[in-house]
């Protein structure tokens, strides 16, 4: 993907993301980070209402940008989708991967969760494997403090050898001092240094030889070490990204071609074949990870999220993390469709109790039998059973799926799923709208816009109307008449309209 700059108007052409600028000096900033670190609020505080939307090249994901003013200076903030990895596994992170690595911008602000920053600096790692020219946005402090969760700024920005800014982006803390570390980076070519993560003598022995033959054909254009780590572990996708950024097939080249075979053999004899690379490559990453965040981070209670762990570890794990998902929705269902049975069957014996008063009222004032047809046996039996058959299952199931929802649970059966639904080109956060389909297909549809992806949210729409919601559940029997069942005995001024 390249980022084309123009001076008026704003198109999208094939294979680049074209981005008006005012004037050559603007500076296009991309906003990267986690899903659920507040990056959208950063981005929305910022820019306000002078921003726009609109497609990726050749991708159905939704891109937005914003211009900020700041010290006489135009700034373009691209607000890219949330990625846990640059490793892309969805259309959303090969579009904000392909942004960061091959979209040439000026610089790039990682928003970050203080209260969970390890895990967000698995991605900072990674983007400065890509640029230096990056400055971290520790987000969420005032939730921080709250946990007693107190961070060491500079010693983080020491570790990462970028600027490093802590914020609340909520109550609009932390923002101008951000964009002033932007603008120094920018402008005034603000010195940072390389920190590399360190990938064990073996991996580094290779990447050290593939790199002296794929410096002389990136140059300044690419990072030659994260391109040679990115060779070793080369998806179709990062490929096709790869070459058409630089315009020609690099693996084409016949020293790289040599070094690489070289390189893979060296990791063979070291035990390293390409299907444990990248499981090495992200471990090595996690302890990096791991080391800053202990030296930056102190927890005045480092058991806060103890019982969160012991439990996460049942509930996500592969040999427990299913069954108990399984149990628990059985559960659910049972207690909704078992529970249902009382109160559906107080509500028919209420509403046809009804009924048969209404037909005594129209037989009192000699309706017409048409109309007694319309208004009683059509619309308010109707109105009757429904309400009968369906107001009761989901006055029980959406309680206890918001239960669930409150707990923290719906975002680990997502996890779990997530795997078995990618395989079908589908996210795992369609298993939440498909749960809760069981109680309304109407409201699994809605609940689809928690998918970012158009065509993954496409598939979740379609695909969870085949869900039987509790509309089409065969009701329980009771004895040998169903609770729901309209009586079959008739009064004699109902025997008027038969």
């Amino acid at each position: 993907m390249g980022l084309t700059h123009q001076s008026t108007g704003s198109a999208v052409a094939a294979g680049e993301l074209k981005i008006t600028k005012a004037s050559p000096e603007d500076k296009v900033i991309a906003l990267a980070g986690n899903p659920n670190v507040g990056k959208s609020t950063v981005f929305n505080a910022l820019t306000g209402l002078n921003q726009h939307t609109g497609n990726w090249p050749g991708k159905t994901v939704t891109n937005a940008q914003g211009k900020y003013a700041h010290r006489d200076k135009n700034f373009i903030l691209v607000d890219i989708p949330g990625t846990y990895s640059l490793m892309a596994s969805s259309v959303e992170e090969e579009v904000a991967r392909d942004f960061v690595c091959f979209g040439s911008p000026d610089g790039v602000v990682v928003v970050t969760d203080a209260t969970c920053l390890e895990r967000n600096l698995n991605l900072v790692l990674q983007i400065l494997e890509v640029t230096r020219n990056v400055v971290v946005c520790v987000n969420l402090l005032d939730e921080a403090e709250k946990k007693r969760i107190h961070i060491d700024l500079d010693e983080l920005s020491l570790q990462l050898g970028v600027p490093v800014v802590g914020a609340s982006a909520r109550a609009g803390q932390g923002l101008q001092e951000l964009m002033d570390e932007v603008y120094l980076l920018t402008f005034q070519h603000k010195k940072t240094f390389i920190v590399r993560t360190d990938y064990g003598p073996a991996l580094e022995s290779a990447l050290s030889l593939l790199q002296q033959a794929v410096e002389p054909l990136v140059g300044q254009t690419l990072d030659a070490r994260w391109t040679s780590l990115k060779l070793l572990d080369l998806d179709d996708a990062l490929h096709q990204a790869m070459n058409t950024y630089l315009g020609y097939d690099i693996l084409h080249d016949d020293a790289v071609r040599t070094a690489l075979d070289s390189a893979l053999a060296l990791l063979a004899e070291n035990g390293l074949d390409p299907d444990e690379l990248r499981d090495h490559i992200v471990s090595s990453i996690v302890k990096r990870a791991e080391g800053i965040y202990r030296q930056c981070v102190r927890l005045e209670t480092p058991s806060y999220n103890s019982r969160d762990r012991k439990i996460d570890r049942i509930l996500t794990s592969k040999a427990t993390g299913i069954p108990v998902m399984i149990l628990l929705l059985a559960l659910i269902f049972w207690l909704t469709i078992s529970g249902a049975n009382y109160p559906s069957e107080l509500l028919s014996n209420l509403f046809f109790t009804l009924e048969d008063q209404l037909t005594a009222l129209f037989h009192h004032l000699d309706a017409p039998a048409w109309l007694h047809g319309v208004l009683v046996t059509g619309c308010f039996r109707t109105l009757g059973w429904v309400i009968s058959v369906m107001l009761p299952p989901m006055a029980i199931f959406f309680p206890l799926f918001t239960l669930l929802e409150d707990s923290g649970y719906l975002p680990r059966i997502a996890f779990n799923m997530d795997k078995f639904f990618k395989k079908a080109g589908a996210h795992g956060k369609q298993s939440l709208t498909m749960c809760m389909g069981f109680g309304c297909n109407a409201c699994g549809v809605i609940g689809c816009r928690i998918i970012d992806s158009p065509r993954e949210r496409l598939i979740a729409t379609v695909t969870n109307n085949f869900v039987p919601c509790n509309g089409r559940f065969a009701p329980p029997r009771k004895g040998k008449q169903r609770y729901c069942r309209v009586p079959t005995k008739k009064k004699k001024p109902n025997q008027l309209y038969l």
